[in-house]
């Protein structure tokens, strides 16, 4: 973890994660390579630290940051007093924890900034897939399912799922048709395409797990 004084009064660090929202897919055109990089565009909003978890205390090492500013007019009493003691102004859309490595050099009320990371960085991303609804056995789990043709009368259907006399029963964990989706995801090894400070978004190739305006972490691999 490095820190750097922005121009502001309130001193930016810089963590191994960050909090962003998904605003969709794009294109960036890598000039030189004569590439079109496919990206999703990630929007920051202000992190500002809340609470130092310690070894001693909580029995880990962990920075709890709020994610995003907004009014305190329907915010809890506890969550305005929690916010009072740590510096923060006004009310916030979400409060995540980053792990830290061990004890760091932070401060309650830092701002962590955008520039924890850089263009060429592998990040882990997490986030919260798609809920699909309920799906049958084929969709859900990719099942080849029957014959289409010559009246098999056996289609999209999840086939034969017990046992003989013994055990009796259906194992635990048979996949069978069932709800779809809206599942914690974790995708590795993306790399960071560009930090856009002006309108504070940061492209990574490719596609990650969630709907758009979705809360998605990414984290240093």
């Amino acid at each position: 973890m490095t820190s750097e004084n922005s121009s502001s009064s309130i001193k930016q660090v810089k963590l191994n994660g960050l909090y962003l929202y998904k605003e969709g897919m794009s294109t960036w055109f890598d000039a030189e390579k004569g590439l079109a990089i496919p990206v999703t565009v990630l929007k920051y909003e202000p992190h500002y630290i809340t609470q130092l978890k310690t070894k001693d205390k909580e029995g880990y090492f962990a920075a709890q940051v709020s994610v995003g500013l907004k009014s305190l007019k329907h915010a809890s009493l506890p969550l305005k007093g929690h916010l009072k003691s740590s510096g923060v102004a006004k009310s916030v859309k979400t409060i995540k924890e980053i792990t830290l490595q061990g004890s760091e050099d932070l401060t309650v009320g830092e701002q962590v900034s955008i520039d924890s990371f850089q263009p060429g960085d592998l990040v882990k991303v997490i986030g919260e897939s798609k809920g699909k609804g309920f799906a049958g056995s084929v969709k859900r789990y990719g099942f080849a399912g029957g014959p289409a043709s010559h009246g098999s009368k056996f289609h999209r259907q999840p086939g034969s799922s017990g046992n003989r006399t013994w055990p009796g029963r259906v194992m635990p964990g048979k996949k069978f048709p069932g709800h779809m989706g809206a599942k914690t995801t974790h995708v590795k090894n993306l790399q960071i395409v560009k930090v856009d400070h002006e309108n504070n978004v940061v492209l990574i190739k490719g596609a990650i797990p969630g709907g758009r305006n979705s809360l998605v972490g990414i984290f240093r691999s």
